[in-house]
């Protein structure tokens, strides 16, 4: 069942690493909460996908009280309410280390779809879907769901981290797909990530990645298309954006006292009194010139954005036409202005593989309906901007978080 989408069967995909929206619920959260609902109000989808990464915050044990009103507002909410369909997956149990990877997956149906299906992996057939429910304690033996932690071994230094993710598969009318929400590694620090390129934190991404993809393309179950969408963490290559952005200034390294290890490096102008342009630490990123990542939406950053480049059988993207989506001020009064911590990526993504862009692409003939891009552009979000893609025809499309 891998048809196209029917007439009248717009979907909308939202990615958002929401752990902000915990630490300052009462402005971050309000106002991711309009923007989302001004999205679905202006495209009015008929089924949405929402993949949440960092549920609970970052600091989940003191936060995760939180959770449970922001999904009562959403299922409740008036911008909702033609949505009489919704199944919510939160993966909240942080006492379980060795499973707990903070992810959270809503879907929402209009009440005009009628015929849509969701899939028993342990019975191996598809349910149709009645009422509202939340799914949290019981994750791990949903038998709608598929959730893994990355093995342990993946994880830099062997340090338990929430990373890993949750597959869903999904039959609407005639055409069947999998929604992968999925977290990858960070860069733990930007002088490690500057050493080499492509630098070790990619090569963890690559392997994770692609334990992902083996997963849930392997015989188990029949392969279907599948949008894979969350926080990859990707990042542009540090050692080349450096070269670009100082290729004339000198730089300085300066080394730890007690090991020895190099604990910043300062880049300076040639001239004008040795202004410095560039200073990198382990947490810190601070150009000068903090508009160039903004400048006709990064384009020109864009050829540093090359982690995706060993799946490009495997994987597909819409065109990126957004600035990078991470990491943004997490003060409410900063839309548009970036945190210095990292150099900004495109670490939120939608991606697809080469049978669903056959569901998405219409033909050129056709009007184009496609759009991705960040939703909130202009307001703070958080330190991410989600990513998403809406189609509102008879093709999936993607849409702005």
């Amino acid at each position: 069942m891998a048809g196209k989408l029917t007439a009248g069967s717009g979907i909308l995909l939202v990615t958002a690493n929401v752990g902000s929206l915990f630490e300052d619920p009462d402005n971050l959260q309000k106002t991711w909460l309009r923007e989302f609902y001004q999205t679905v109000q202006s495209h009015k989808p008929h089924f949405i996908a929402v993949h949440c990464q960092e549920v609970g915050g970052k600091n989940f044990e003191a936060s995760m009280s939180h959770v449970d009103c922001f999904v009562k507002e959403l299922l409740s909410s008036d911008a909702m309410k033609e949505y009489n369909r919704a199944r919510v997956y939160l993966d909240e149990n942080y006492k379980s280390q060795e499973h707990f990877t903070a992810l959270g997956s809503c879907y929402f149906i209009h009440e005009s779809l009628k015929n849509i299906h969701q899939f028993d992996f342990k019975a191996k057939k598809f349910k149709k879907l009645v009422g509202k429910e939340i799914y949290s304690d019981t994750l791990d033996s949903s038998p709608m769901l598929e959730k893994e932690k990355f093995p342990q071994d993946y994880f830099p230094e062997c340090k338990w981290s929430r990373k890993g993710f949750i597959r869903t598969r999904w039959a609407l009318a005639d055409c069947t797909f999998d929604l992968v929400n999925i977290h990858l590694f960070h860069d733990a620090s930007n002088i490690l990530a500057w050493e080499k390129s492509p630098s070790v934190y990619s090569g963890t991404r690559q392997k994770a990645l692609g334990f992902v993809l083996d997963r849930i393309t392997d015989q188990r179950f029949e392969k279907v298309p599948y949008f894979v969408f969350g926080d990859f963490n990707f990042r542009l290559d540090t050692r080349q954006v450096v070269e670009s952005l100082c290729s004339t200034a000198t730089m300085q390294t300066v080394r730890a006292g007690d090991t020895n290890c190099v604990d910043k490096l300062i880049f300076r102008e040639s001239e004008n009194d040795r202004k410095v342009v560039l200073e990198i630490e382990k947490k810190l990123f601070n150009y000068i010139n903090q508009d160039v990542f903004r400048e006709n939406n990064g384009t020109l950053f864009l050829q540093f954005d090359s982690e995706l480049s060993c799946f490009k059988e495997r994987l597909h993207e819409l065109e990126i036409s957004f600035p990078p989506s991470y990491p943004y001020s997490e003060d409410s009064s900063q839309g548009k202005q970036y945190m210095v911590t990292r150099c900004p990526a495109w670490c939120d993504r939608i991606l697809m593989s080469a049978t669903a862009k056959d569901l998405v692409l219409k033909p050129e003939n056709e009007e184009k309906t496609l759009v991705y891009d960040n939703i909130g552009a202009n307001v703070c979000m958080g330190d991410h901007k989600g990513n998403g893609a809406k189609g509102l025809t008879r093709y999936l499309l993607e849409a702005p978080p």
